[in-house]
């Protein structure tokens, strides 16, 4: 079953990794991770809800991880020896996460029909139309839910201050 995925889907997914590189040899480890990724969490694929969309999120997931650490490769380079990196990487506050307590407490205000549409679309990465299949409701129904929703919390949250 995997190796028809990959004979479906294969040509699209190099096409993504070529846009989203710069140099073709990226985007070749890009497919290559990409497929193994998939590979090892083959189980957690729901064809019904659209093999390509899994590949593309495993895709995109797999170039930001190496655009990161890409980016620290870069600044570790500039160091001289091993201990000068250890040092300034010891050196490095833990990162305070930022705190989304009053967006989480506005979304839990609000009314039911619209609080299950923003966690399925913002939290659980749904799109519209999977949102829609979810709750059995029509893409335009689950569009202005969304709208609503985005009023009703921004309502809130500029109260709030």
């Amino acid at each position: 079953m995997f190796d028809e995925y990959v004979g479906l889907y294969g040509a699209r997914l190099f096409g993504l990794c070529l846009k989203l590189c710069a140099h073709r040899q990226d985007a070749e480890d890009l497919y290559q991770e990409t497929w193994y990724k998939a590979y090892k969490n083959f189980d957690k694929c729901d064809p019904e809800r659209g093999v390509e969309g899994w590949l593309t999120t495993i895709c995109v997931n797999t170039y930001r991880d190496m655009l990161r650490r890409q980016k620290w490769r870069g600044l570790l380079v500039r160091f001289g020896t091993n201990e000068q990196q250890d040092l300034a990487l010891a050196n490095i506050p833990e990162p305070v996460p930022p705190d989304y307590t009053d967006v989480h407490e506005a979304v839990q205000a609000l009314p039911g029909k619209y609080r299950i549409v923003v966690v399925l679309y913002y939290f659980n990465g749904l799109d519209v139309a999977q949102t829609a299949r979810a709750l059995g409701l029509p893409v335009g129904t689950v569009k202005y839910q969304l709208h609503r929703a985005r009023e009703l919390l921004k309502r809130r949250l500029e109260e709030d201050g």
